[in-house]
């Protein structure tokens, strides 16, 4: 939850909270116009740097930022072309036996300190996290968990380090994000893929002895379109570095962090590239200011902040990766480094489930168990399987991750939307299952003399998991862009109105050599024989159908391609159903896979992964459904007409919040007028 993820360009960032995402509003002006500006609510002038962007303009610098090239295999890329590779993930992969060792040691006495020490009502009733708990995490070396060992980290693998983050985050969701921010998307993943020995030498050890690191990135004005970042660095006249002016939004960490990652543009010049670039920048540096703890409806010992820069210099030692590669850096630090949301997903359906079962198996109404009435029980069925399987899919990208053999961009990115929206459900049907009790506070059950299950913290707590580190709506069009790149690298050309008949020519010319070996594919596959894959037993026919929709989703990809061209990239709707049949389809192979490598010692979990591929079967069906039966367009014709007031009537007759203040505050360059609220953790 930082300003980190929230304005990449990949998008995604949309605006959150937690400084990871901003969401997508395509009814505004065209981005840095003064139209926009001024309805903003007048984020002040962007510099010269960000110019007038225009939305293609805004697309551009997006573009340029993601990864282009795909050198190592992905099953999720193969999946939306209707190739099911399933070798490429089965047999299961397994971590490295002496790296688990080492690490089921450090989880615990993880566990045990968080257990013995750490009070997650505490946090919750103080909305901080205690000056102790930060000693002791920074003891046990839980502040450099991913930083390599030669540097004084823990050298954990993604798979371990998930699982340290779910501990803590069943604790208190505000550790987990603490721990989170500073290692998946502060200074130690950055400089861990993009920095210089020198860099890593001399900011690691500060980190993994306990410093906190936050990522800045997000701005009042700037969330998923970072065409129009406005923090400035301008190089100084010596050459010896820059001074940084701006205002950073939501900065997960920011009121404690003392290294930042902040993302500022460098002007173009003689010699000199400029662009959005990435600083790691002394976070007591004379110039900065912590101007607010932003609070929020959940996490509410989140450190997260509004930071002012002025004047601020920072050596050109501390650029990372040279000028101009800030937003690549952000996205590519994004790609494993949004595992551990959910992580933290995956640590809440268990807790749920938990809490879910006891209470269903106690609770007696119309004399039996509630758990025993269709109706609870259909939501029981739910939590555990969907439990399961975000489960699954998590283990799977952190053992694909920690491979290093597989680019993992687009399961990555599965798995984030996945379990934020399923766990979502998953606390809303927990609420549910406990009634009145449900909704009611911890305390106030405690004081009743009952056990003090926080279902309704739960739900606070993970509402914005929809948002961070890119939302819903950013993630879809993240992945859907992916899943189509192999038919824009052919044909891309064909639907670019800036084209010219040159690159029409030569772009349909590769396409008609790619469609000519690709479509047939599609037509038949292994799906359709009755006795593949039997040696997963019970599940077989569950990959078949899985096989059989990959083909059918990249036939539906295609058709839509050929329909809308060039309008593709605005049918937002039919994109999001294309990624979550994807999603499902993923998550289906992963629970498959995974029950049957761990069939001789839970052999229950066949039950529950079949448990889970029926339920996501209808999903599916309600998901192709919606391809071509729906209301979209109906939708966005009404959208227009709310926007324009036509029904503004249907307001009328309640309270609505005043209009004296502009909806995104408005902010000017210079020093700052309020006071520090900075925190400093105290030594041991």
């Amino acid at each position: 939850m930082t300003t980190t993820q929230n304005s990449r360009p990949d998008p995604a960032n949309a605006g959150g909270p937690t400084g990871r995402v901003a969401p997508i509003d395509d009814t505004d002006p065209p981005a840095g116009t003064a139209a926009a500006i001024d309805e903003a609510g007048g984020a002040g002038p962007l510099p010269t740097e960000a110019g007038q962007v225009s939305e293609k303009e805004a697309r551009q610098v997006a573009e340029a930022a993601r990864e282009a090239s795909w050198d190592r295999p992905s099953f999720g890329k193969e999946l939306f072309l209707g190739r099911f590779r399933l070798d490429l993930i089965n047999p299961w992969p397994h971590a490295d036996p002496a790296d688990a060792a080492r690490a089921e040691e450090f989880l615990d006495a993880f566990g045990a300190y968080l257990d013995a020490e750490v009070d997650g009502a505490v946090i919750e009733r103080d909305a901080r996290i205690p000056d102790e708990v930060f000693h002791g995490l920074a003891r046990l070396g839980a502040f450099g968990m991913k930083i390599d060992r030669r540097y004084g980290g823990l050298g954990l693998s993604n798979l371990h380090y998930c699982r340290a983050l779910m501990r803590a985050g069943s604790v208190n969701p505000a550790i987990g994000a603490l721990l989170s921010a500073h290692q998946s998307i502060g200074v130690p993943q950055p400089l861990k893929m993009f920095g210089t020995a020198e860099q890593k030498q001399r900011f690691l050890p500060r980190l993994a002895a306990g410093e906190v690191s936050a990522f800045l990135l997000t701005e009042p004005d700037v969330g998923s379109d970072p065409a129009r970042l406005a923090t400035t660095a301008e190089p100084t006249e010596d050459g010896t570095g820059y001074r940084l002016n701006g205002v950073k939004l939501w900065a997960t960490n920011g009121t404690v962090a003392t290294l930042l990652v902040v993302m500022a543009r460098v002007p173009a010049g003689a010699g000199r590239r400029g662009g959005i670039t990435a600083f790691v920048v002394e976070g007591d540096s004379e110039g900065i200011t912590i101007e607010r703890r932003n609070a929020f409806v959940g996490l509410r010992g989140l450190e997260n902040s509004l930071t002012r820069f002025h004047d601020v210099f920072v050596p050109k030692e501390n650029v990372i990766g040279g000028e101009g590669k800030g937003l690549k850096i952000a996205l590519t630090t994004l790609n494993t480094g949004r595992l551990s949301l959910p992580a933290m997903c995956v640590g809440a359906g268990k807790w749920s489930l938990n809490v879910a079962r006891e209470w269903a198996a106690d609770r007696v109404q119309w004399g039996r168990p509630v758990g025993e009435h269709e109706a609870v029980a259909k939501k029981l069925a739910f939590i555990a399987a969907t439990t399961y399987g975000m489960e699954s899919m998590l283990d799977l990208c952190c053992l694909l991750a920690d491979d290093d053999r597989n680019d993992i961009r687009i399961e990555a990115a599965l798995v984030k939307l996945y379990a934020s929206e399923m766990a979502w459900k998953i606390a809303d049907e927990l609420i549910q299952i406990r009634g009145g009790r449900g909704y009611e506070t911890a305390d106030s059950l405690a004081a009743r003399g009952e056990r003090p299950a926080a279902a309704e913290q739960i739900l606070r707590d993970l509402r914005i998991n929809r948002i961070f580190e890119g939302s819903t709506e950013i993630m879809h069009l993240l992945i859907a862009r992916e899943a189509v790149d192999a038919h824009l690298s052919v044909a891309g050309d064909i639907i670019d109105p800036d084209a010219g008949l040159g690159r029409k020519a030569r772009a349909g010319a590769r396409a008609g050599v790619f469609y000519a070996r690709w479509l047939p594919t599609l037509a038949v596959g292994r799906g359709q024989a009755p006795g593949a894959y039997h040696e997963f037993g019970p599940l077989a026919g569950h990959l078949r159908h899985v096989e059989r929709t990959s083909r059918k989703l990249a036939r539906s990809t295609f058709y839509a391609m050929s329909r809308w061209q060039g309008k593709m990239e605005r049918k937002q709707a039919f994109l999001g159903r294309v990624v979550d049949i994807g999603a499902e389809l993923f998550a289906m192979s992963a629970v498959c896979v995974r029950a049957v490598a761990e069939r001789d010692t839970h052999p229950e979990n066949v039950e529950l992964a079949d448990l889970f591929c029926r339920q996501a079967r209808l999903r599916i069906d309600e998901l192709f459904t919606g391809l071509w039966s729906n209301t979209d367009a109906v939708d966005v014709a009404a959208a227009k007409r709310i926007l324009a007031g036509r029904y503004a009537a249907l307001e009328e007759g309640v309270a609505t919040p005043p209009a004296d203040k502009p909806w995104v505050a408005r902010w000017q360059p210079g020093p700052s007028t309020t006071q520090d609220v900075r925190r400093r953790i105290p030594p041991a």
